[in-house]
């Protein structure tokens, strides 16, 4: 399954910045637009799988997974 987020970019003083909309924290600054989307893909699938596994350790022993679609 492949999700789909929205990079919010744009160019500030020779560098370009960007955030991850639905990610809070997921931000990223390159010095061009597209080693600035590779970092953001980079540092929003490292978000995605340390708050998975934060959520698995939070949930101890026990717990099921259930899939959500928004």
């Amino acid at each position: 399954m492949t999700n789909e987020y929205t990079a919010v970019v744009k160019q500030d003083d020779g560098w370009w910045i960007g955030w991850i909309e639905e990610v809070p924290g997921v931000n990223c600054q390159e010095r061009t637009r597209e080693k600035l989307l590779e970092s953001l893909r980079v540092t929003l699938s490292e978000a995605i799988e340390f708050n998975r596994e934060d959520a698995r350790r939070m949930a101890g022993v026990g717990f099921e997974e259930a899939l959500i679609a928004a």
